[in-house]
Parts: C-alpha cells; sequence; structure tokens
C-alpha cells in the first residue's frame, strides 16, 4: 500500500508572517493584491454584498493605479522594501538560532498574509519537510483583529486542505516586551545623537475603525501602552510627544487623532520640529516610507513646519532579531528541537 504523506519526524520550524506587497510596482500586478487583501472580512468586515459590490465596481477599477504610483516611489533594485526586510529578519533570526543551538535542523521561514510568498505556500513546504510543530510569528507587535488575527484565519484555511496539521502555536503580542521597548527607545537615542531635540515626537501607528476598540480588539490600548512605555524610556514629559493613527480609509470614523491632521495642525499652531516614528510597524514598508516619512513631511513643511524626520523601523537591528529570538525561545521551549541550547 502506497504511503503518501511525509514521514513525521521531531522537526521544528518557525515562519515569520507580514503583511506583503505586490509582485511589482504596476497596476497589474496591484490588482490582485489589493483584491485579496481588501476582500478580507477582517480588514472591511462591511457585509459581503455591499462591499465587494463596492470594491469590484468601484475601488479596483481605480486604485491599482493609483497605489502603483505610490509603490513605485519606494521600490528599490531589490523588490519591495517590505519583503526584503522580512528577508533579511529572517536570515537574521536564522543565523543566532544556529549560534544559540550549534545546529541547523530548525526551519526559519518567512511569508506574506497577502500576496507572495503566500502563506499557503509555505505551509505546504514545510509540510514537505516533515515539520511537526511550527510557530507562527505574526510581525505585529500589537495585537489586531485586521492583522494578527486575519495571518491565524489564513493558517486556519490552509491547514482545513490538508490532512496532516502539525502541532502549532502563535505569538500574540510583544507590545510592552521590556526588550522592544528599549530597542525602539534606541532608535530615538542614536537619532539624537545626530540631532537636536524636537519640540515633538509622535508615536505613529496604523488606524482601524474607531468601531472595532467598542467591539473589543485591544488594539488601541496596546498602541497607547507602547508609546507611554517608550516615552517614560526616554524621559519625556507628557507635552513632548503625541500618538497618532495613520492610513485612515473610507468614511467611518477611526482611530484618533487622525496623522496627518495632526501633523498639519502642529504646523500651523507653530510647531518647527518634529521626529515621528511608526512602533507597529516591524519592517519600513509604503506606509512608514511614503506616507509617513515623505507625504506627510511635505504637510509638515507646507503648513510652516522646518524639520521634520522620521526615526525608521526596528527593521533587522541587532536588537529586534535578538527581541525575536527571544520571544521564540519562549515560546517553543518545551520542544525538542528547543530544548537543548547551549
Amino acid at each position: 500500500m502506497k504511503v503518501d504523506h511525509p514521514a513525521i519526524s521531531p522537526k521544528s520550524a518557525v515562519l515569520l508572517v507580514n503583511l506583503g506587497s505586490p509582485d511589482a510596482p504596476t497596476a497589474k500586478a496591484l490588482r490582485p493584491y489589493l483584491a485579496e487583501f481588501l476582500s478580507d472580512p477582517r480588514v472591511i468586515d462591511l457585509p459581503r454584498w455591499q462591499w465587494l459590490f463596492i470594491l469590484y465596481a468601484f475601488i479596483l477599477p481605480k486604485r491599482p493605479k493609483q497605489s502603483a504610483a505610490l509603490y513605485t516611489k519606494v521600490w528599490t533594485d531589490k523588490g519591495a522594501p517590505l519583503i526584503e526586510i522580512t528577508k533579511a529578519q529572517t536570515d537574521a533570526l536564522r543565523d543566532l538560532l544556529y549560534q544559540h543551538y550549534a545546529r541547523q535542523d530548525i526551519i526559519v521561514d518567512y511569508a506574506m498574509r497577502y500576496g507572495n510568498p503566500s502563506i499557503e505556500s509555505k505551509l505546504r513546504a514545510l509540510q514537505a519537510q516533515g515539520v511537526n510543530q511550527l510557530l507562527i510569528v505574526p510581525m505585529y507587535p500589537q495585537y489586531c483583529d485586521a492583522t494578527t488575527a486575519t495571518v491565524i484565519d489564513a493558517v486556519a484555511d490552509a491547514f482545513k486542505k490538508m490532512r496532516y496539521m502539525p502541532e502549532w502555536r502563535f505569538v500574540h503580542h510583544w507590545h510592552d516586551e521590556a526588550a522592544y521597548i528599549e530597542a525602539l527607545a534606541q532608535t530615538v537615542r542614536e537619532y539624537l545623537q545626530t540631532n537636536e531635540m524636537p519640540e515633538k515626537v509622535l508615536f505613529s501607528f496604523h488606524g482601524v475603525p474607531e468601531r472595532y476598540l467598542h467591539e473589543g480588539d485591544p488594539y488601541h490600548c496596546f498602541c497607547q501602552k507602547t508609546a507611554r512605555l517608550v516615552a517614560e524610556k526616554l524621559s519625556l514629559q507628557a507635552s513632548q510627544f503625541m500618538v497618532v493613527f495613520q492610513s485612515q480609509f473610507g468614511k467611518e470614523v477611526w482611530l484618533q487623532p487622525y496623522a496627518d491632521k495632526t501633523i498639519e495642525q502642529l504646523a500651523k499652531e507653530g510647531v518647527k520640529s518634529l521626529a515621528v516614528m511608526c512602533p507597529g510597524f516591524t519592517a519600513d514598508c509604503l506606509e512608514t516610507l511614503e506616507e509617513m516619512a515623505e507625504g506627510n513631511r511635505e504637510l509638515f513643511l507646507h503648513h510652516g513646519g522646518e524639520r521634520y524626520d522620521y526615526i525608521p523601523a526596528l527593521n533587522a537591528r541587532a536588537d529586534h532579531i535578538a527581541l525575536l529570538h527571544d520571544l521564540v525561545l519562549r515560546h517553543t521551549q518545551d520542544w525538542p528541537a528547543f530544548a537543548h541550547g547551549k
């Protein structure tokens, strides 16, 4: 009798999952990417019949071209920044785990929630390699229904198509981890080594509809705590920092204050210098590099501001990789492959 399944062995894997990017900065590539992203009911939770009509009749005919123009601004010779940075994070985490365990039988890979490489393709590849213990790391420090939860949805949906499902876990959040807070604070300290202290530091997080907060999503609270802890680490006074939310979409009220409106208002009120950081993004991407670093800079300067600086995301910094390494060890310490480090 033919046995049509991979050998089941004590092999473990870690899969980092970030949001994703289109395959190219073109309208043709943006259309399927945006269709997948905006069709997710956790991202847009309007009634399906209502939203899908709006999406396919009004948004997808126009938005791919508009988004392609924005992606072109941040695209590099290596491709989408988010993809390249996630690759670098994966490689660095793999190296650190190999150093810790002095062997190379722990698989470390990455996938994207939308676009390529897809979660399903990576899970099938891990299954083919005999993985039977899997840690999913959604790359979002602050748990959110529209980010962390949708990664788990995609993992579960992929496993529905497979006869064999490994034991799997996921990292829920790390918004108040001491190492995470210290890494964020250190990026500000390094910035201040070559720049004067700005009048205000803005902690900008991706927005979601305000309704999600009232329906039980802790994301808003997690964002506020992250900002507060970093501010305390830097000894910032309440007047020296603000929490704002960016990238609102549609007509519904989203979490406030809005980043763009706040930045414009601060300039009009006479604030001359701002430093902006985006703690919720583990890798720089369109929303940080184009929207926050460039678009809102122009807005601030246009309305009277004089100095606007963007402090990069943690990306593949050594302290960020060390944080991820510690999270992985904590969530897998009882698995055989992780039981005997140096």
